[in-house]
C-alpha cells in the first residue's frame, strides 16, 4: 500500500509540474469557500449542469445511428426506437432531458432573481449566463426539427418564416437561414450541424466561462452577503465552507431525487402529455398536412405567446426578441442597496409575484389554440396582451420601484446555515 502511495505521489507530482491539477481542483474545489447557509434553490445550478452533460452523452450516441436528410430523418428515428438496442431508453433520456434541463434553468434563473445575484460583483456572472440561456434555446430549437416530425416541421415553418418580418431584406433573410426557399433536406443538414457541433462547442466554452466568473467573485447565498468581507487570521471566509465535501456531498440527496424523477418520466410518461413529445411528431413531416394546432415545445411557449399576442408581425418579432433580451439589463435596471428578497420592500416581492404568474400564464397561452379561450368570454389574444405587458413592465419599472421602496439592512453575518 505504501509502495502503491508513493507511486501515486510521483505520478501526481509530475503531472502537476506540467499541468497544474492540484492547483485547480484545491482552487474550484477543496479551498473553493461558499456561504454555508445555501439553501434548495442553490442546487438547480448542479442540475442544470448535470442534465447538460445528459444531453451530450446522449446526443452523441443518437448521432451515430441518426440521419441527417429529408428522406431518412424520421425513418431513423423509428429504427432507433424499435431496432437498436436499448435505442428506445437513450432517445427518450434526450427528449426528456431537455425539459428537465429546461426546467433546472428556468428555476436556478428564479433563485438569481430571488436572491439578487445579478448585481455587484456578479453583473459578469449574470451576463454570461444569460448568454448560455440564449444558446440554450438555440440548441432547443435547432434539435426540434431534427426528428423530422409534422409538429417539428411546421413548428420550424412558423419561426423560420420570422425573418421576413423585416422590412426590404426579410425574404432573402429567410431564405438565407433556411437555405432554400422552403424547409428541406438543406435546413436539415444545416441544423444538424449547428445543434452537434456549432452550439455544443459555444455551450462547453460558455459554462466554463460562467464558472469561473463565479468562482473568482463567490457565490452568492440568501442573505446577499460578501462572505469575504470577514476572514480568520488564515484568510479562510468566517462564514463559509470548502465546496468539497461539504456541498458535493449535501447536493448528492437533490441529485438523486432529481435523477428519481427524471428515470419515473423516462420509463412511465416519456411524452409528457405531449408537453414533452408532440402527438404530431409521432408522424412524418408532411408539407400537405398541417396540424390542428402549431406550438412550439412547452419551454418556448410564453415566448410564442408574446410572439402570438402583437398582431403585427414585425410588432411580434420585435416583442419576442425584447423579451429574451431585456432580462440581460437586470445590473443595470435595479437599483435597490440589498440583492435579497428577503430585505428588498413590498413592491419588489409584489412585482416578482407578478411577474413569475405572468410567464407561467404565457406559457399556458402559448400551448393554447387562440379559439380556445383558457378563461370563458376572454379572448386569448387580449390576455396575452396584458400578461406581455406586465412582464415587460417588470423589468422597465424595475429602477423606480427598487430605488423607492423601503428596504431592510441585512445582519453583518449570513443567518442559518451549517455551524
Amino acid at each position: 500500500m505504501t509502495a502503491l502511495t508513493e507511486i501515486s505521489k510521483k505520478i501526481l507530482s509530475w503531472i502537476d509540474a506540467r499541468f497544474p491539477l492540484t492547483s485547480t481542483y484545491k482552487k474550484h474545489m477543496s479551498q473553493y469557500y461558499v456561504p454555508k447557509n445555501l439553501n434548495i434553490w442553490y442546487i438547480f445550478g448542479v442540475l442544470s449542469m448535470m442534465m447538460l452533460v445528459n444531453q451530450l452523452v446522449t446526443g452523441i450516441w443518437l448521432t451515430m445511428m441518426y440521419n441527417p436528410s429529408s428522406g431518412g430523418a424520421f425513418d431513423s428515428i423509428e429504427y432507433i426506437m424499435r431496432d437498436v438496442d436499448a435505442g428506445w431508453l437513450i432517445r427518450y433520456m434526450h427528449s426528456t432531458g431537455a425539459s428537465m434541463l429546461f426546467i433546472a434553468v428556468y428555476l436556478h434563473m428564479f433563485r438569481g432573481l430571488l436572491y439578487g445575484s445579478y448585481q455587484k460583483p456578479r453583473e459578469l456572472v449574470w451576463f454570461i449566463g444569460m448568454g448560455l440561456f440564449v444558446c440554450l434555446m438555440a440548441e432547443g430549437f435547432f434539435g426540434y426539427l431534427l426528428p423530422w416530425g409534422n409538429m417539428s416541421y411546421w413548428g420550424a415553418q412558423v419561426i423560420l418564416n420570422l425573418p421576413a418580418a423585416v422590412p426590404g431584406v426579410g425574404d432573402s433573410l429567410s431564405t438565407w437561414v433556411r437555405g432554400d426557399f422552403t424547409i428541406s433536406g438543406i435546413t436539415l443538414n444545416r441544423f444538424f450541424a449547428l445543434h452537434v457541433v456549432a452550439l455544443p462547442l459555444l455551450l462547453l466554452i460558455l459554462l466554463v466561462m460562467h464558472i469561473i466568473a463565479l468562482h473568482h467573485v463567490g457565490s452568492n447565498n440568501p442573505d446577499g452577503i460578501d462572505i469575504k468581507k470577514l476572514k480568520d487570521k488564515k484568510g479562510i471566509p468566517l462564514d463559509g465552507i470548502p465546496f468539497h465535501p461539504y456541498y458535493t456531498v449535501h447536493d448528492l440527496v437533490g441529485v438523486v431525487v432529481f435523477l428519481i424523477l427524471f428515470f419515473g418520466i423516462v420509463f412511465f410518461f416519456p411524452t409528457g402529455g405531449g408537453y414533452f413529445l408532440e402527438s404530431a411528431n409521432f408522424e412524418p413531416a408532411n408539407p400537405l398536412k398541417t396540424p390542428v394546432h402549431i406550438a412550439p415545445v412547452w419551454y418556448f411557449t410564453p415566448f410564442y405567446a408574446i410572439l402570438r399576442a402583437i398582431p403585427d408581425q414585425l410588432g411580434g418579432v420585435i416583442a419576442l426578441a425584447g423579451a429574451v433580451a431585456i432580462p440581460f439589463l437586470l445590473p443595470i435596471l435595479d437599483r435597490s442597496p440589498v440583492k435579497s428578497m428577503r430585505y428588498k420592500g413590498r413592491l419588489s416581492r409584489i412585482a416578482l409575484g407578478i411577474f413569475v404568474v405572468s410567464f407561467l400564464v404565457l406559457g399556458i397561452l402559448g400551448m393554447t389554440p387562440a379559439d380556445h379561450p383558457i378563461i370563458p368570454f376572454i379572448n386569448n389574444q387580449l390576455l396575452a396582451q396584458l400578461f406581455t405587458l406586465l412582464y415587460f413592465l417588470y423589468f422597465l419599472l424595475m429602477p423606480f420601484y427598487t430605488g423607492a421602496e423601503t428596504y431592510r439592512l441585512p445582519p453583518d453575518r449570513v443567518t442559518g446555515g451549517r455551524k
